[in-house]
Formats: structure tokens, sequence, C-alpha cells
């Protein structure tokens, strides 16, 4: 097969790349109480292969993080007593897990038994909610902020670290994003399975949120720091946990809604201009960086995005004031969505299809640049061979195949993903079942 730009190798500070392609992080709501789950060590596993970047879905830095109040985290899901699973759904031992021969494909001998785990934990939730009938039935609230994973306690590194090393032992870099949602799942109209994936948010209000004091957003830039250093701790076999984190600053959640001056009404030091809005997310970025290492960490922007109706007026000097820190610091990389892929008022999609919409932010940024939305095999190799971008991330398109690079190499036809199955929680259907290249 003749080589194209998406498939040739790249240095990434000290991490070598097979090639450009980058698993991005979608969030699916299948990590049952906010904890990782054998199903996504599978779905990570299948998808790693050697000299390969995935960056895994958005981990909470709190419990708070979650759109949930610290004074309910008592009674909430994820800290009630659970019976243990019965005894012969363990068929594999999970912290000796062999990446080398399990979780390849969902087909494969073995897959069962971990399907079976999982499965236990997904009927326990419905049979929490009063209705084990099947999730046909089920009035559980779809998608629950609270099957997000998190990083912010000792169990959730524990969970974490078998799927960590199925990536590690299959030759793959991984990534952690963390996360605050701020505002997003604080909503009096919960979501139901049949607006569970994106294209409906414009019917979700969220709840007005109650504003932050001051000692609050620097317990909040303290999570961060905390996270970051868990995910580095979640070690089993190999050197390392997480080879970094990603600091989601995208996509409406809390940073983002700093630096939105339609959301932002704050007069203090965190509200006003440019530099005060983005004040909790440089706060961040400097914590994050001074616990691991700026060489182990990237940031998510979405600098055109009105998720939620948060408007923006000013997203090139909001993002090119936040890469111009990055620079001060020294981040790894910048990962940045396209205007394309995050407007859905009427005035940003008649300006969102303008071509090279990131380019400032390309040439402003000193480190690896990484950009994201709508992208295909054509584009994303015209984006790398035309030097808009360093590396392409893929979401929807990585979740449908995950033997993505190759079936890039190949030039062979892609499995079509499932918009309905994106957001429910079965940990298998829409997730793990997508089939590879025979």
């Amino acid at each position: 097969m003749e080589d194209t730009p998406l498939l040739t190798p790249y240095k990434m500070g000290q991490l070598n790349l097979a090639h450009r392609i980058v698993h991005a992080p979608v969030s699916r709501f299948r990590s049952y109480g906010s904890m990782p789950q054998p199903h996504n060590l599978l779905y990570y596993a299948q998808r790693a292969t050697p000299g390969a970047l995935l960056i895994a879905e958005a981990s909470a830095v709190s419990y708070a993080a979650l759109g949930r109040s610290n004074d309910d985290a008592a009674n909430g899901p994820i800290h009630r007593q659970r019976p243990g699973p019965p005894g012969f759904l363990f068929g594999t031992n999970l912290t000796d897990y062999n990446s080398a021969t399990d979780g390849v494909k969902a087909t494969e001998s073995g897959v069962n038994d971990r399907n079976n785990l999982s499965k236990w934990w997904f009927m326990s939730r419905l049979n929490e909610s009063g209705n084990a009938g099947g999730a046909e039935e089920s009035h559980y609230t779809l998608p629950s902020s609270l099957d997000a994973p998190g990083l912010w306690n000792q169990e959730q590194i524990e969970a974490w670290r078998p799927i960590v090393d199925a990536v590690h032992a299959k030759g793959a870099l991984f990534f952690c994003q963390i996360w605050h949602n701020g505002r997003v799942f604080s909503t009096d109209n919960p979501v139901t399975p049949q607006v569970s994936y994106f294209g409906n948010t414009d019917d979700l209000a969220p709840a007005a949120p109650q504003r932050l004091e001051t000692g609050e957003i620097v317990q909040i830039v303290e999570d961060f720091r905390v996270a970051a250093r868990n995910a580095i701790k979640a070690v089993l076999r190999f050197d390392e946990g997480f080879n970094g984190v990603e600091i989601h600053a995208a996509n409406g959640h809390l940073l983002h809604q700093f630096m939105k001056a339609s959301v932002n009404d704050r007069t203090d030091e965190y509200g006003g201009s440019v530099e005060n809005r983005c004040r909790i997310t440089v706060d961040a970025m400097s914590a994050v960086a001074e616990e691991i290492g700026a060489d182990r960490v990237g940031v998510r922007l979405s600098p055109f995005a009105d998720h939620c109706h948060e408007e923006g007026t000013d997203p090139e000097e909001v993002a090119l004031h936040l890469i111009g820190v990055m620079n001060g610091l020294g981040v790894l990389y910048c990962h940045v969505i396209e205007p394309r892929c995050v407007s859905s008022s009427e005035e940003h999609r008649a300006r969102r299809n303008v071509p090279h919409r990131l380019l400032p932010f390309r040439r402003a940024f000193h480190g690896t640049f990484i950009v994201n939305g709508g992208y295909d095999r054509e584009e994303g190799d015209k984006a790398v061979g035309d030097g808009y971008a360093d590396l392409v991330s893929y979401g929807r398109l990585f979740l449908a195949n995950p033997d993505l690079p190759e079936r890039f190499r190949q030039k062979a036809a892609l499995n079509a993903y499932d918009r309905s199955t994106f957001y429910t929680p079965d940990p298998v259907v829409g997730y793990t079942d997508y089939p590879f290249l025979e």
C-alpha cells in the first residue's frame, strides 16, 4: 500500500507514534457508578495497536464534577453498598489480563465472561431503579453523569489499572481526559433514551447554576491536580500509568463556561476580561503541569462551540490567549475541535464550514497540534499533508471501526456507526460489538 500522510510516524515530545490517527475521547457513559468496568478494558484493548495514541473518555475530577452536589454524594449510587457479583462471572482474572491474546475481538473466547460481569453491573443499576425487566422498558434516566468514569479516589485508580495495563501491553500510548461538567448535567429535564445522543441538546434546559465561591474555584483547580496525579498512578505491570492527561476545556463544560461572556457574568477576578475568564483554565493547566510535568499534558479546546446556548463573541481571542499560556508552560499538545462540528445556532452554522478556520491556532501553538471534527480519511490526509495539523483524532469512526488505522491503510470500507447506541448503558451493543476486518 502507498504511504499516506496519516500513516506516517510522528514524534510527539518524547513519545513515538506509529501514525497520525488518534482515538478521540468519546464519552459513552458505561462506567457504572463512575467506576471503570471490564467492558471498558475490552473497548480500549480492541483499539490499541503498537505506536497508536488513544485518549480515554472524560473522567471526572470529583463527585461534584459529575454535576452533582456533594450534599447528596452519600446517597448517590457510587456510594451505595452493593453485593459482590457471583463468583462464576469472574471467568477471567482481569489483573492477569493478557492483551496479546485477550480483548482483540468481541467474538473471541473468554470475552463472554467479561461481558457477563459487565452486564451484572448494568442489571444492578436497573434493579436500583426498580425496573430490571430490560433496558428497553426501563425508566432509568439515560445518560447519567454517574456513569462517566472518575479519577478522584483510590478505588477508581485500581479500576483503571488493568485498562491502562491492557493498552500498554499492546504497545499503545494512553492519555486520559479529565474534566468538570459544570452545569451541563445539572438539568431539570432528564434525558430520555430517545434523546440520549447529541442532536437534541437544544431541548435540554440546564438548571440555573449556582455561582461558585472563590474558595470553591480554588478547590476545583486542586481537583484537576489530584486527578492528574491519580492518572499517572494507575500502574499495574508496566512502569507507568497513563502516559499523560488531557484537560477538557471544551464543549460547554465548566472551564469552557468560564470563557464565554454570554454565560460568565462575574465581576471578580474570574469574569470580565479575556484574561479573567480564562483564569480558572490557566490555573488548572498550571497546577496539572506542575504536578506531572507539562510534557504529559494536553488541552482540548472548542473555541467556536455554543453548547447549552453558550455563544462567544471573541472565540479567537480567548483561544489565542490560552495557547500563549500553553506555550509558556510547555504543554505537549493542543487538541482543537473544528467549528463545523460544534455549532448549533444559525449564525454559527453559516460560518462553520470556513476552510482552515483553526489555522491561526495552528500557527500560534509551539507543540503538537491535533484537529478533530468530521474528518474522513481523505480530509485527514490533506490536513496532515498540508501542514494544517500534526495529528487527526477520530471519535465516531474509531468507535465503529476498532481497526480504523488498518482500514485506512487498506482503504477498506468502514462500518457505519449507530448513533442511537452512543449513550445507552449496554456494555456490548454499540460499544464492543463492532466487527473487525476479516
